[in-house]
């Protein structure tokens, strides 16, 4: 058997991944509404197309191979797809798996930084503006994003390919939605908030500001229980 095959075809390591993955997704971006299910959805497809073609059945590089006719090494890392179309080999496969892990860790982190903040200001009954918050409005869905880029970099698929623009698109929405809401109830308070802070991405002199607030609610997340 060649370390190609050998690489697929472990269907029970695709079930625990899937469910690792979605465990995280679930229980630091627990929906809610019905449009916050259709997000979460739309992740959780994500999460099975990915692992079912990582450890699972290689349908990408089926379809690159036998039906457009493309010219692939047929390796342990012909999935890491980037390398191998461009042809770096073993070696830009390691680079692109660290490269992509390092935005999936990043992700994982401000999701759950973020879900530590908005519980924290919940059972408060406040608006949260600092921390993350005070950064961007968003630290949650961007960590989502980080993650889905990350996976994207690491292993991309057809399937996670198509599904990545329309996850964005549906948390942008939500996101919207949900500042609507933010603002009938805090009214100016919010609308201030929303001039100062950008929606996702921090502004240039703040992306320092950014990386230290993360590492704080790392910090804090590793030694606070709830």
């Amino acid at each position: 058997m060649s370390d190609f095959s050998a690489h697929y075809g472990h269907w029970g390591l695709v079930v625990i991944m899937v469910v690792i993955a979605s465990w995280l997704l679930y229980r630091y971006a627990a929906p809610r509404s019905w449009r916050e299910w259709s997000g979460a959805g739309l992740v959780q497809a994500f999460i099975i197309a990915l692992y079912a073609e990582m450890y699972g059945f290689p349908l990408t590089i089926y379809l690159l191979t036998a039906v457009f006719g493309l010219d692939l090494p047929l390796t342990s890392y012909s999935g890491h797809l980037w390398a191998t179309l461009l042809g770096y080999g073993e070696g830009g496969a390691m680079v692109e798996m660290l490269l992509g892990y390092a935005f999936v860790f990043a992700g994982i982190a401000l999701l759950v930084a973020g879900w530590r903040e908005v519980y924290r200001a919940s059972r408060e009954e406040c608006l949260v503006t600092d921390g993350l918050y005070g950064v961007v409005r968003h630290p949650q869905y961007l960590g989502i994003f980080l993650a889905l880029v990350g996976q994207l970099i690491h292993w991309p698929t057809v399937l996670t390919l198509a599904l990545f623009p329309v996850i964005v698109w549906v948390y942008v929405r939500l996101a919207r939605r949900e500042e609507a809401q933010l603002d009938r109830t805090f009214g100016e308070e919010y609308r201030a908030y929303q001039r100062r802070v950008p929606m996702f991405l921090p502004r240039w002199r703040d992306w320092r500001r950014f990386l230290r607030e993360q590492r704080a609610s790392a910090r804090d997340t590793t030694g606070t229980r709830y």
